[in-house]
């Protein structure tokens, strides 16, 4: 496996400075050290957005979402982290090289660049053809009875193949492309019984399938008549992965991550409707069911997923499906309701998009669809609601936010009339073990809780003291720490400290985790406050107290639910016993 050098990363961090970088996407002022602006990764009418110079980092106050120049550009582009360090370099003129390289890498990155170029070539001409020649008249002449001209045809570089087998060959050998090459790209067919290769496609309207950078990868056709198959999409090739590349993401991409949702939608001119209609921010898988490889994707740019499929049962099956994928990435999933026989694209010609936004107003989150959907089909006796509730019960566990467990266990409890506390402890450690990866709920819904706040204060404190590194040292960060993502990050300070005790000027550059990345962001910025500090062994002294009594309170909560269940079991000497630590720990508290 290639990787960046750690000096060429390094490099290219101290060539790239923030601001100058954040500046090319969005108006900053300045304000101190700090320079503040409007969030481009959620909506907001007060600049909550801030970017530090001197610590070459960013923070937004209101969404949560924080890191350094690459998490920066990783999130705008939707990109990995090695696709920004190379996008970075490109602009600073450093050559990023993965090292080490094999013949065989360097063969397969070879071939990939010929193909895209391939690719490229063909687009280009399947575009002209439709724009300018006589080959391409009926391609225009059906795109003008569907109301699509200009603009949209030129932004989405829609193209025409001709009534001919060998045009895109006779095309690409004139420009010295082997024919090998040609077949690798998926664009053409092997020649049989003597004849010559032939055209994948034929007498169809292409729809270019571009990867988030831009690059053409693969191609849908549509035919114009009565043939089949109505739709035919290049096959895989070692650019093109369907389960993994989304049709207008690259040119929704700015939309969606400004709305922070995005809709799903079946078919291309499904598409191509919502953007002539103004309503930029949506994508549509390339012939198949949405993956997880999607669900991964998507979650660079929106936290939202809207599904917007057909109401047969097919287009249902497809949404609990896509529902299926999408929920383990913590991506929130409604879906909205079209009349039997409705797609966007002939809602939108008869309806128009006022009553579509309207439509989008009345989504419902899709795990809410798929428990109605259980329970009609299973019917009402007791066997029914049981197997339905064990098929919700099976999605819940996929979510992976504790707080949405929860509401929907309480849910399913109400819409079955089973016992809410039988489900609880059913779902009692079912919690996936990847952890929630969107912004801290204390980011998202209006502030902190105490034991929150409390861990905080310790990390702070952590940051702006070299005694408490030591004090946490001493006592554990697994005793000090509850939060998963605070134990990660005093993990990593405690690690990060030189021979003499000091942290480093650039701390963001070693943590992984974006949400990690994120909290230390904010935490930074609000430690550069001046005299919180004044008085760092009472702060600590009252912050161990608090963990202290945080875990008490939790064990409150816990062996007041035993002692529910041990009440419900029969169980007497249970629940004697769980209530003399009921009482010892009140007495604590």
């Amino acid at each position: 496996m290639s990787r960046i050098k750690e000096e060429t990363v390094r490099e290219i961090r101290e060539r790239s400075d923030i601001v100058e970088v954040i500046s090319s996407y969005l108006p900053l002022k300045r304000s101190g050290a700090n320079y503040h602006g409007l969030c481009p990764f959620h909506q907001e009418k007060s600049p909550s957005f801030n970017v530090n110079a001197p610590r070459q980092i960013f923070h937004c106050f209101g969404c949560g979402t924080g890191g350094n120049v690459f998490t920066f550009i990783m999130r705008m582009e939707g990109l990995s982290f090695p696709e920004a360090v190379k996008r970075l370099g490109e602009k600073a003129g450093i050559a990023v090289e993965e090292t080490p390289v094999t013949p065989a890498d360097r063969q397969r990155r070879d071939q990939r660049e010929r193909l895209l170029r391939i690719n490229e070539a063909a687009c280009d001409f399947y575009h002209r053809l439709l724009l300018e020649d006589a080959a391409g008249a009926a391609g225009r002449r059906y795109l003008r009875q569907r109301g699509y001209e200009g603009e949209i045809v030129r932004a989405f570089r829609l193209g025409f193949a001709p009534d001919q087998w060998e045009a895109l060959v006779g095309h690409l050998a004139a420009q010295g492309i082997a024919k090998e090459d040609m077949r690798a790209a998926g664009l053409v067919r092997e020649g049989s019984a003597g004849r010559g290769d032939r055209d994948l496609f034929h007498n169809r309207l292409l729809f270019p399938i571009l990867d988030p950078e831009g690059r053409v990868v693969a191609f849908g056709g549509r035919v114009l008549d009565d043939g089949t198959p109505k739709y035919l999409n290049s096959p895989e090739t070692p650019v093109y992965q369907k389960g993994r590349t989304l049709y207008g993401l690259y040119q929704g991409r700015d939309a969606i991550r400004q709305a922070r949702a995005v809709l799903v939608v079946e078919g291309y001119f499904d598409l191509l409707a919502l953007h002539r209609a103004g309503i930029g921010n949506a994508v549509a898988a390339c012939g198949t069911a949405l993956t997880a490889d999607h669900a991964r994707l998507l979650k660079r740019y929106a936290e939202k997923v809207i599904l917007v499929f057909d109401a047969d049962k097919a287009g249902r099956q497809a949404t609990f499906r896509a529902m299926d994928a999408l929920l383990p990435e913590g991506l929130a999933v409604s879906a909205v309701a079209l009349a039997a026989g409705e797609d966007p694209d002939s809602f939108l010609a008869g309806e128009g998009p006022a009553a579509f936004h309207l439509r989008l107003a009345e989504a419902r989150p899709a795990l809410e669809l798929f428990l109605d959907e259980q329970l009609q089909v299973h019917g009402d006796r007791v066997e029914g609601r049981a197997r339905a509730a064990e098929e919700v019960l099976t999605r819940i566990r996929r979510l992976p936010s504790d707080l949405e467990r929860n509401l929907y266990l309480k849910q399913l409890a109400v819409r079955t009339g089973l016992d809410e506390g039988l489900l609880q402890n059913k779902g009692r450690g079912m919690a996936p073990s990847r952890p929630d990866p969107r912004p801290p709920v204390s980011a998202r819904r209006g502030g902190p809780d105490a034991a929150t706040r409390t861990q905080d204060f310790l990390l702070r404190l952590m940051l702006a003291n070299d005694r408490a590194r030591g004090r946490v040292r001493d006592e554990g960060t697994t005793v000090l720490f509850a939060s998963p993502v605070h134990r990660e990050i005093a993990d990593f300070l405690l690690a990060a400290e030189d021979a003499e005790g000091r942290l480093p000027t650039q701390l963001l550059d070693g943590l992984v985790g974006i949400e990690a990345q994120a909290l230390l962001s904010g935490l930074m910025l609000a430690e550069d406050q001046e005299g919180w500090a004044a008085e760092p062994e009472r702060i600590f002294t009252d912050c161990r107290k608090a963990v202290a009594a945080g875990g008490q309170r939790q064990r409150l909560h816990e062996l007041q639910e035993l002692v529910r269940e041990a009440a419900l079991a029969g169980d007497a000497s249970a629940v004697e016993k769980y209530n003399r630590e009921l009482v010892s720990v009140k007495k604590n508290l």
